[in-house]
């Protein structure tokens, strides 16, 4: 992953279910949304340092639950495999990977 902000996104992809609302609102706004940490804060109606630790809070939750669980890195993984398994260029072989890739 190149940045702090597509890996962040990727992870609220994956996890930001188990976040609580406020965390998972506070998250979108910032990594999705691209809000500055005072417009957060105004909408939050709380400090910016409020923000700026519920954004920390929620990022080392995600980074732990991806640690325990690797569903990006297996994710990734798999992504790759197919990749290598469609090069091959078997019509049929091709069908069933896409139909693996759309219930991901």
């Amino acid at each position: 992953m190149n940045n702090k902000t597509e890996k962040m996104n990727e992870y609220l992809d994956w996890y930001e279910d188990l976040l609580t609302e406020k965390q998972k609102e506070i998250c979108t706004q910032y990594y999705r949304e691209d809000f500055s940490l005072a417009e957060i804060s105004e909408n939050f109606d709380v400090s910016r340092s409020a923000i700026l630790d519920t954004l920390r809070r929620s990022e080392k939750i995600m980074e732990e639950y991806e640690e325990k669980l690797q569903l990006v890195q297996k994710f990734h993984a798999r992504s790759e495999i197919y990749d290598k398994i469609k090069s091959f260029g078997n019509k049929e072989i091709n069908q069933y990977v896409m139909l693996l890739e759309e219930n991901e």
